[in-house]
């Protein structure tokens, strides 16, 4: 016998947005933003900034204008998020 199952969408929000998701992806972003720092120049910014929208997100930024070639040429941030376990994908509406 299959039971129904309603999603508690206000309740999957309050998680989103919790204090547990805001620790673990405030973490991920760290060490994403460790994981970068040694392939770019010393003295080099980067930096994390926790925001949320729907949920809890955060953006890892080379402070730098040469962060997109970086990016572009090695992938410093796609292989950093990698590296922490992460898979980045293209982005799809």
């Amino acid at each position: 016998m299959l039971e129904s199952f309603r999603l508690d969408t206000a309740g999957v929000r309050e998680v989103l947005k919790g204090p547990e998701v805001r620790s673990a992806i405030d973490g991920l972003a760290g060490a994403i933003a460790a994981h970068v720092r040694p392939q770019v120049p010393a003295g080099t910014v980067v930096s994390v900034r926790g925001y949320t929208t729907d949920r809890g997100a955060a953006s890892v930024t080379i402070e730098d204008v040469r962060g997109m070639a970086w990016q572009a040429r090695d992938g410093v941030l796609t292989r950093a998020a990698g590296e922490v376990g992460l898979e980045v994908r293209a982005w799809q509406r």
